[in-house]
């Protein structure tokens, strides 16, 4: 390993594979240090949303990791008699892809890993665990071990290396040792629930009832199935009080559970692992110190009943890779860095508290409670879903009131387009980063300061005018029907796909200098005076 990168991650997992990667592509120097010496192989993540596809398209072979995957239109929640409570609507599309996938996890990792192999800037060091945190005025100095998980890290073999560099990102996990070297706390939101997960893998077809997620919220023994992706199945029980959770691990545990609640044996499925996991949900008291971020389950953990904990993991990855981009290249100030928390945890915040909600609905143990609970669901006396989050604070438009500007905060589309000889969506034709998309040339009502300033972030300019620089073919329509949708002609979109503003032609130059205040902007003037006094 050598020293003196732009960036190091500690951690491998989604939200680390993330960061690495788009780091990579805009072409910093990376060193990642995972402390187990290969990607897991098994699946933990079995949901992915349409904007966390679109960020594995970014940041890996979205074709490969969705080789498995199966769409899905719905997630039922059932009562022990298998009557239907609620069903939360999947259906649709989101960011160019399904609303919703059911997904086989190692393929999405080995997609990410396989692309950042392929950046000369970015070194990977797996069988190594950071042992301690040292920060400086300029740098942060990991000291780092080989680690084997048959013994002690304290009693390793192998001689500490130091490894520094400007920032440092924890993504190590619910058990961060990076946010516990910081000294920094995690509240405890009170979440402490077991349960049996046994994943299989299909011998034969399931048949269809086990295509869709279906939630048993059964006070006796609150249970659940899903696909993984289309050739796997997961199952889970909880672990109540009076269980044999020893017992619950073996094996004729399972197929006894297969056999009394499913009718399957071994000639339908074949068990690949059997674990007791306990679900938590904890956030981290602070997201950054000094030059060290925490992401993922290192700044949060929340309770599976959204499946969306590695997808916030993986959107704290991108909102970081771009931000540290623009600082790193002396874009930005380092005050863009402060909006990286206030974004986000407002975001995985919102996500958590609603999966802490539906995890009440699931485990309700009391019978009584249970019945009434059943009853009320069944007359259609269903509390409604809170809308899923935007952003409503940090890089965004805002009114003058500081409340968030039209569309802004929420998800930009992705479609599939025509530029020249290239078809495909709008992210693979034309690339990463800032975009502009537009009725009409941009150009036409933008002054060159302003443009200048585009070009220097590498903004995308695109437009739906035909014959204008940077013109494409809306050829699925997608464009031309948001745009309408919501009576606008233009949109800033940021490099998360998060919209920055939205607005007629008329207000685009108003929008991009509001974009560059926003982003605590530093100008090639500015940059050549301060690499001049260096």
């Amino acid at each position: 390993m050598s020293s003196d990168f732009d960036v190091a991650v500690v951690g491998y997992g989604p939200t680390g594979l993330v960061l690495a990667s788009l780091l990579g592509r805009a072409g910093h120097r990376v060193v990642v240090l995972e402390r187990w010496p290969e990607l897991y192989g098994l699946p933990r993540l079995t949901h992915i949303d349409g904007e966390t596809a679109r960020i594995i398209q970014t940041a890996g072979d979205i074709e490969f990791a969705l080789r498995d995957a199966s769409p899905k239109d719905t997630y039922q929640w059932c009562n022990g008699a298998g009557d239907v409570l609620l069903e939360v609507d999947w259906a649709g599309r989101s960011s160019g892809f399904a609303a919703h996938y059911s997904m086989y996890q190692p393929d999405i990792e080995s997609a990410i890993h396989q692309r950042i192999g392929s950046y000369p800037n970015v070194e990977v060091n797996q069988g190594f665990a950071v042992v301690a945190v040292e920060q400086q005025a300029d740098h942060v100095a990991l000291h780092v071990r080989p680690w084997s998980r048959d013994r002690d890290e304290q009693w390793s073999s192998g001689t500490d290396r130091v490894v520094t560099a400007r920032y440092v990102v924890g993504a190590d996990g619910a058990n961060s040792f990076v946010r516990t070297a910081l000294g920094i706390e995690a509240t405890d939101l009170g979440v402490n629930d077991r349960w049996l997960n046994i994943d299989t893998e299909c011998v034969r077809p399931l048949g269809p009832d086990f295509d869709v997620a279906r939630q048993f919220c059964d006070p006796a023994h609150p249970n659940m199935f899903m696909p993984i992706g289309v050739s796997r199945q997961r199952f889970e029980v909880a672990v109540l009080p009076g269980d044999d959770a020893a017992f619950m691990e073996t094996e004729e545990y399972a197929w006894q559970w297969f056999r009394e609640r499913h009718q399957l044996g071994p000639e339908n499925v074949q068990i690949l692992r059997q674990i007791i996991y306990t679900f938590s949900a904890r956030n981290a008291d602070t997201w950054r110190s000094g030059r060290v971020f925490l992401a993922g389950d290192a700044a949060h953990t929340m309770p599976p009943y959204m499946g969306q904990g590695a997808c916030s993991g993986m959107r704290d990855g991108i909102t970081l890779a771009w931000k540290l981009n623009l600082v790193l290249t002396g874009r930005a100030s380092e005050e863009l860095l402060d909006t990286y928390e206030l974004e986000r945890r407002p975001h995985a915040e919102a996500i958590q508290q609603c999966a802490i909600a539906l995890g009440e609905i699931a485990n309700l143990k009391d019978p009584a409670a249970a019945a009434a609970r059943d009853a009320a669901f069944l007359r259609g006396e269903v509390p409604p879903l809170p809308p899923f989050p935007t952003l409503g604070a940090g890089v965004v438009a805002t009114n003058a009131d500081h409340s968030p500007a039209r569309l802004a905060g929420t998800l930009s589309p992705q479609g599939v387009v025509t530029a020249g000889e290239r078809v495909g969506r709008f992210d693979d034709v034309f690339g990463w980063g800032f975009s502009i998309i537009a009725t009409r040339d941009p150009r036409s009502v933008l002054d060159p300061d302003q443009l200048s300033f585009l070009d220097d972030l590498g903004v995308i300019v695109a437009t739906t005018e035909p014959g204008s620089a940077g013109s494409f073919t809306d050829t699925d329509g997608t464009y031309a029907d948001f745009l309408r949708a919501h009576g606008i002609e233009a949109y800033i979109a940021r490099p998360d796909f998060h919209l920055f503003g939205s607005g007629s032609m008329s207000e685009l130059p108003v929008l991009v200098d509001a974009l560059r205040a926003a982003l605590c902007y530093q100008d090639q003037r500015a940059r050549r005076t301060e690499r001049a006094a260096l």
